[in-house]
């Protein structure tokens, strides 16, 4: 399922501490930075092309790389309806949810650069 990482429990971890820290801050009350109309959405995309691109760096091509984007996706999805339903401050956001969806799958897409495996050949 993971790729043959060097030390693959440290970058796993490292993975799952990003999935985390997404899901709290966006559920968390937003910081009162002013964002273009619609600024969020591009927030939203780099949030999950990062999630996503980085799960390419850990995760073997195939039914894991597939999983865990159709997790990522749901996961989006997931916390739209916990803004609406668990939040005094935050809305849910159909559009937003597409953003995420967005940009899972263009992290995936990485799967067809030479990109897929810059972890891997980073011995550092």
């Amino acid at each position: 399922m993971i790729k043959p990482l060097r030390r693959p429990r440290l970058w796993t971890a490292l993975w799952v501490l990003a999935v985390l820290f997404v899901i709290v801050v966006c559920l968390i009350p937003p910081p009162p930075i002013p964002v273009p109309e619609n600024g969020d959405k591009v927030e939203h995309f780099l949030a999950y092309f990062i999630l996503s691109g980085s799960a390419v760096q850990l995760f073997r091509q195939g039914r894991p790389l597939l999983w865990v984007g159709l997790g990522l996706v749901l996961m989006g999805i997931g916390i739209e309806f916990a803004q609406g339903a668990l939040t005094r401050d935050r809305m849910a956001d159909p559009m937003d949810a597409l953003a995420n969806t967005v940009g899972v799958l263009a992290g995936l897409g990485l799967v067809l650069t030479p990109l897929r495996d810059l972890l891997l050949r980073w011995r550092g």
